[in-house]
């Protein structure tokens, strides 16, 4: 459930497009600094969300150094760092092996279960910085497991563990944002996991994998529809309490994300099924033209008896 909390950058200025990118190029900084290179390839765009967030509204001193990395060995490049990074790092590494693990565990696919193994012994030490937190993700992603396992079709209890999951995440201190930035997590949990249910709908039924969007998917004429007004309702209540907060550092970075970028998937996939649909149309079409043209050359005369003809033809 990586990869859906990312910019429109085609919406974004640059300057803002640089900001952005910096906080990125910090995360994975920290993520290499704490946790090597195994940690340093989990870096997801999810986390630099959550850095820019707490660093709009608490405003922490931010260090800008000029790095250099295997992305873009040749130029130096601007990295942000300050106290929200490596949380943020943990909790990356933390949500990676945990989907790592359950990529195995649903498809027993050997690089996960290999990648699992890998990031084992760091997983410990953050268990260490965190117990609170990481009792409560590990918990909620159990009572996934489980309710998948029972094939439970309830969306809004599925969707809401992962929601939690997210509130506990998002809510860094016990202090007078809390309960806002516990919303903005719940509402944003609970939309990255209807919204990853969507992506893998196709390859879940092809798979015989769990998928709480199957029956709708099958049998509703409306099911992309039907699903932004349920994804619309999650972004509105997380956009609505982010509002409420008074943030204007990083605000329009913010607000791409939550307005636009996380929106980009629902798109793409949107798109590539409808363009997938009327190709088949259009083939089906063809067929039925071709068939139909087949027949009137086969057997200009109804009347006339086919084996007859076809004799003729020959």
């Amino acid at each position: 459930m990586f990869g859906y909390i990312s910019i429109n950058k085609a919406e974004m200025k640059f300057k803002d497009y640089d900001v952005y990118h910096s906080y990125y190029c910090g995360l994975c900084k920290a993520l290499k600094e704490c946790y090597g290179r195994r940690g340093q390839v989990t870096l997801s765009f999810d986390m630099t969300f959550l850095v820019i967030l707490l660093t709009g509204l608490y405003e922490p001193d931010t260090k800008t150094e000029m790095v250099r990395c295997i992305a873009h060995p040749m130029q130096k490049h601007a990295a942000k760092t300050n106290e929200f990074t490596e949380y943020a790092a943990a909790i990356n590494m933390l949500l990676s092996y945990y989907k790592c693990e359950d990529d195995w565990a649903d498809e027993h696919r050997k690089k996960a279960f290999v990648a699992a193994k890998l990031l084992h012994s760091k997983i410990k030490k953050i268990e260490k910085l965190y117990p609170v937190k990481c009792k409560v993700i590990s918990e909620n992603l159990a009572q996934i497991s489980k309710y998948e396992a029972e094939n439970e079709q309830n969306l809004d209890l599925m969707s809401g563990l992962f929601g939690n999951i997210m509130a506990e995440i998002f809510a860094y201190r016990h202090d007078e944002w809390e309960s806002s930035l516990r919303k903005i997590g719940f509402f944003l949990g609970k939309f990255i996991y209807l919204m990853d249910a969507y992506d893998d709908v196709e390859k879940d039924i092809k798979s015989g994998s769990y998928n709480p969007f199957r029956k709708a998917y099958l049998d509703d004429p409306a099911f992309a529809d039907d699903c932004r007004s349920l994804l619309t309702l999650m972004m509105s209540e997380c956009s609505r309490e982010f509002e409420q907060l008074p943030i204007l550092l990083h605000a329009e970075i913010l607000r791409n994300v939550l307005y636009s970028g996380v929106w980009s998937r629902y798109t793409a996939v949107t798109s590539e099924r409808l363009a997938g649909k009327n190709t088949h149309n259009a083939a089906d079409t063809a067929d039925g033209n071709s068939t139909a043209g087949r027949t009137t050359n086969d057997n200009p005369h109804p009347d006339t008896d086919n084996s007859t003809t076809g004799d003729q033809e020959q």
